[in-house]
């Protein structure tokens, strides 16, 4: 009986509502955003493609160059410390155009590269490109011959209710497309009192930041909804964890 009491003790101090982060390719942005989310107790999921570490780079985004370079490999365990280092693929091909062994080399060798260099087991990830980045051949394959457990896609679900489906997750907001959604979906998330878990799971890259210098715009986000006590902040992972959707 005793055990039983215990258990729903726990339970019911188990924070239900739990921010979390997501970002990609591993540019030399994130710095400047891991600086941020730790001033203010938070933390992100970064994904990262192995085979590109190191390749200098820069894109044309809304009329703006903007740096695209990535860390070097001797670089990511430093850099990542304190939050959580994910798959992203290799060389960031589009998956359903792969065959099922092209898909396994993609999705597994960087897996298993990126845990060689963060010193533990990589088990998420984010799929590469927007739009149709994945399909069910793709997810069957990933499930049956990977060792990932979690996987990022595209769309937003502009929902906090965790999803079954761990290996095409939508997370809630796409930061640089949906602010004044994110913003808005923010002042829902802090007012609500939740009585089972909510996931708010915000997305993006961090050279989308240096397009409009949005650096600061997103720190008083950050800020606005950081330090409650209500709330669960973690990476992708411990998110994940935390609500028992790992098994």
């Amino acid at each position: 009986m005793m055990g039983v009491d215990f258990i729903g003790e726990k339970h019911a101090m188990k924070k239900m509502k739990a921010v979390t982060f997501s970002y990609d390719d591993g540019i030399t942005q994130d710095r400047r955003l891991i600086e941020i989310l730790n001033k203010y107790g938070l933390k992100g999921t970064f994904n990262l493609n192995s085979a590109l570490l190191g390749k200098e780079g820069s894109l044309l985004r809304e009329g703006a160059t903007v740096n695209h370079t990535k860390w070097k490999a001797a670089e990511v365990k430093a850099v990542y410390e304190g939050h959580e280092v994910a798959a992203h693929t290799r060389t960031h091909p589009l998956l359903p155009t792969l065959s099922d062994e092209e898909i396994i080399k993609e999705v597994e060798e960087d897996r298993l590269r990126l845990s060689e260099l963060v010193g533990y087991e990589v088990v998420g990830m984010a799929y590469p490109f927007g739009g149709q980045n994945h399909n069910d051949r793709v997810v069957d394959v990933i499930r049956r011959h990977t060792g990932i457990k979690y996987a990022r896609a595209y769309a937003s679900s502009h929902s906090f209710a965790p999803q079954a489906e761990l290996l095409r997750y939508k997370p809630t907001v796409y930061h640089h497309e949906e602010w004044d959604t994110m913003l808005s979906l923010a002042e829902r998330f802090l007012e609500m009192e939740a009585d089972a878990p909510a996931i708010f799971y915000i997305w993006g890259h961090t050279f989308e930041f240096d397009i409009h210098d949005t650096w600061d715009k997103f720190e008083d986000f950050l800020q606005r909804i950081s330090g409650k006590n209500d709330i669960f902040y973690g990476t992708n992972r411990e998110v994940f964890e935390h609500f028992g959707m790992l098994g």
